[in-house]
């Protein structure tokens, strides 16, 4: 264990793999209880836009990728509210398109090359010091956020119209809510990569819900799940020579069948 935290890679990996997924685990408490959940998905495909063209480009996948994906989940948030269409309806317009002109743009960059690929499946060891630090800034932009607008969360996410009456801007909520997950989509896809980003975003979350008694303890439990992820993947995925990105997800799974065990056995 000492020999693996002494590599810089590793520590930068870590610091910003953590900060992230703990980003993620309280987000996604908000979006799955608010039935976004798949948001995350959406996101993830208009990042392949993103990414191909900051290579198409040269320039930096992740700051290109940011307003484009915040503009995405804009246009998901307008489709539900002005169009009337449900929201499973706009994600799947907004990411169909995202992919889309991603692959249009991969084409034009002259088709997958290895840079292309880490950010698809993850390459958290690769995170450099300014993504760790955007993913610090990221993580203390949520809390701050959760501490000023805890009660207006928790109002729009379980009775809308009584937060209606009580004068919350509920659309206003959400759409912060979707442009801080954008950001956190982002600088997801170095730590699982772009196709298993909406599982940070769900299944943290989910196993925290099923064996927690009151919300703030599933905020809790969801946060300490999605760090614990990422300690224990990128540790076995440095000790078996696997892809650190799924080696996450795998992790999470695993806590998520521990919970539905516990709560099974506490339920007898």
């Amino acid at each position: 264990m000492l020999e693996f935290l002494s590599y810089g890679f590793v520590q930068r990996g870590l610091m910003a793999g953590t900060l992230v997924a703990v980003s993620c685990a309280l987000l996604g408490v908000f979006l799955v209880l608010k039935r976004l959940s798949l948001i995350g998905d959406g996101m993830s495909h208009v990042c392949l836009t993103g990414v191909a063209l900051a290579l198409l480009t040269a320039t930096s996948p992740v700051y290109v990728s940011i307003p484009i994906v915040m503009a995405a989940s804009a246009g998901i948030m307008k489709l539900t509210q002005k169009f009337k269409i449900y929201g499973d309806a706009a994600i799947g317009i907004v990411s169909a398109a995202g992919l889309a002109i991603g692959l249009l743009l991969t084409a034009l960059a002259g088709g997958f090359n290895t840079d292309l690929l880490g950010y698809l499946f993850g390459s958290i060891l690769t995170v450099s010091t300014s993504e760790a630090v955007l993913c610090g800034i990221l993580l203390l932009v949520v809390l701050v956020g959760l501490k000023l607008f805890y009660r207006c969360l928790v109002s729009a996410c379980f009775d809308e119209p009584f937060a209606h009456t009580r004068g919350i801007p509920v659309h206003t909520v959400q759409l912060g809510l979707v442009m801080i997950t954008s950001v956190a989509v982002v600088l997801a896809f170095k730590v699982v990569g772009i196709f298993l980003i909406s599982a940070l975003l769900i299944i943290p979350p989910v196993s925290a819900l099923l064996i927690s008694r009151t919300f703030k303890q599933v905020l809790g439990w969801a946060a300490c799940f999605g760090a614990t992820s990422v300690w224990a993947g990128i540790y076995f995925s440095f000790i078996f020579d696997i892809p650190s990105g799924a080696t996450v997800i795998l992790v999470n799974l695993i806590i998520l069948l521990g919970c539905y065990g516990w709560s099974k056995l506490h339920a007898c």
